[in-house]
C-alpha cells in the first residue's frame, strides 16, 4: 500500500495484531482500506473499498449490530 495513506484508526486485538483502518487514494480514487497487521507488518489480509462501497458496507453493519 502506498505510504501516502492516512490512517484513521486502530483497533488492536493483542500485543502483536490489529487493524489498520486508513484513507488515501488508489488510481486517483479515494478509498478505504481496512487491513490486518501483525508484529507492525501489513498482511494481505483486508479489504478496500471506493467511498460509495465504503458508505454501502457501513449500511449493513449498522443494520446487523442494531438488530
Amino acid at each position: 500500500m502506498s505510504d501516502d495513506f492516512e490512517t484513521r484508526g486502530t483497533i488492536a486485538r493483542n500485543s502483536t495484531d490489529e487493524i489498520l483502518v486508513k484513507t488515501g487514494e488508489y488510481y486517483n480514487i479515494k478509498v478505504l482500506d481496512i487491513r490486518w497487521h501483525s508484529n507492525n507488518k501489513t498482511t494481505r489480509k483486508g479489504i478496500r473499498l471506493n467511498m460509495e462501497e465504503a458508505k454501502k458496507l457501513l449500511n449493513v453493519l449498522e443494520r446487523i449490530i442494531n438488530e
